[in-house]
């Protein structure tokens, strides 16, 4: 591993644990009562200033043991990351989604890697993927099959993995030139390509996003005009 891999895996768990913990005071508050609550929204808020991460870091870390235990192998992969999650959940984690509750109990009860997934398009895959892109961008076979692995353990609506896919190519790209801007039309350019089949409707929803960002349209804005103002719940406008 070079010392700029590193760096880059180290930026990914990181980044992802400190921007967990900005935001999870806000997950679930409708934009009015978020700023009745809570009016400097670039500190930590949790409690007495301080932040506290949540399943999403938890998530990318397991995700990370697993990469590490299996040295690439898929099945090997899959089976790591299904012992930890059935490990994680005897911890009675707090604001686990439904969908990740009934797959994980589905393992429990002996159900394999590839039939205990329950069809839904939540953000669980998507939240513990950036991982798979630092680790695997320059093999886009292994990060798709890897990837796939990791979604349908809990997810098997194909929203849910390209939603997934579309986070591992973003970490990917952001991993391989530090301190460089990436043009959100060349991030659009590769999706394609990687998603494969049946992902029309995602592609639209993010060619939307990339003339948006071109128009320097705000985040509130954006949602608004897509009716997303009241928020979103899965993975395709997440």
């Amino acid at each position: 591993m070079t010392h700029s891999q590193a760096d880059s895996l180290i930026g990914c768990l990181l980044g992802t644990a400190v921007g967990d913990a900005l935001g999870l005071p806000y997950e679930g508050l409708s934009k009015r009562r978020q700023r009745r609550i809570y009016r400097n929204t670039e500190s930590h808020n949790f409690f007495c200033h301080r932040g506290m991460t949540s399943d999403d870091t938890e998530h990318t870390c397991m995700v990370a043991q697993a990469l590490l235990v299996s040295g690439g192998d898929v099945a090997v992969f899959a089976k790591s990351l299904a012992w930890q999650l059935r490990v994680w959940l005897l911890g009675l984690p707090a604001g686990i989604g439904v969908a990740t509750l009934r797959a994980l109990v589905r393992l429990w009860l002996g159900f394999s890697t590839d039939r205990s997934g329950v069809f839904s398009a939540g953000n669980a895959p998507a939240m513990r993927s950036a991982i798979v892109g630092v680790c695997y961008g320059h093999d886009s076979q292994k990060l798709r099959a890897l990837v796939r692995a990791a979604t349908r353990i809990t997810h098997t609506d194909p929203k849910a993995e390209f939603g997934a896919l579309a986070v591992a190519l973003a970490a990917s790209l952001a991993s391989g030139r530090a301190n460089q801007d990436i043009p959100p039309r060349e991030y659009y350019a590769r999706l394609p390509g990687l998603l494969g089949e049946g992902s029309e409707e995602f592609l639209d929803l993010i060619g939307k996003v990339v003339e948006s960002v071109a128009a320097q349209q705000t985040t509130e804005a954006f949602a608004a005009e897509m009716g997303l103002a009241r928020g979103v719940s899965h993975s395709i406008h997440s």
